[in-house]
């Protein structure tokens, strides 16, 4: 019986290809971090990167800062979204696409955050000077 084997490189070069991500047209890698879309509760990122998360470049194996690319912002219908590109500071490698938005909803303003590298958050504060989820009630 033959025995298929494959190179390491063959087997990195699928692992890679496995785990992309499109969004966008762009393609996240998450082969550059730790976990992908890590809950990170209530920190909402308009600008920046979570370096914790960042494991290194999948494409040339470097540790570095990273570069903030296709920066975005556009406002719809009330809302504010800004988006931009996480690349390896090295080679340019495409390693997230980071969407943060903003709006007001009645009386709160609402913040969320989608980064395969940054995570996913949701926040809401209240635009009053007593935040009346915090009002307890009086009899």
């Amino acid at each position: 019986m033959r025995r298929l084997s494959l190179s390491s490189r063959e087997v990195s070069s699928f692992r890679k290809q496995r785990r992309n991500f499109p969004v966008n047209c762009v393609a996240m890698c998450g082969d550059c971090v730790e976990k992908e879309y890590p809950n990170r509760g209530n920190i909402c990122l308009e600008n920046g990167s979570f370096l914790l998360n960042f494991i290194g470049c999948a494409v040339c194996s470097k540790r570095d800062f990273m570069l903030i690319t296709n920066k975005s912002l556009k406002e719809e219908d009330g809302e504010e979204i800004v988006t931009y590109d996480h690349l390896c500071r090295n080679c340019h490698h495409v390693i997230a696409r980071h969407e943060y938005t903003f709006s007001i909803m009645d009386e709160f303003q609402e913040y969320t955050m989608l980064c395969l590298l940054c995570g996913k958050a949701e926040d809401t504060i209240s635009i009053l000077p007593d935040d009346p989820r915090q009002m307890t009630l009086l009899f």
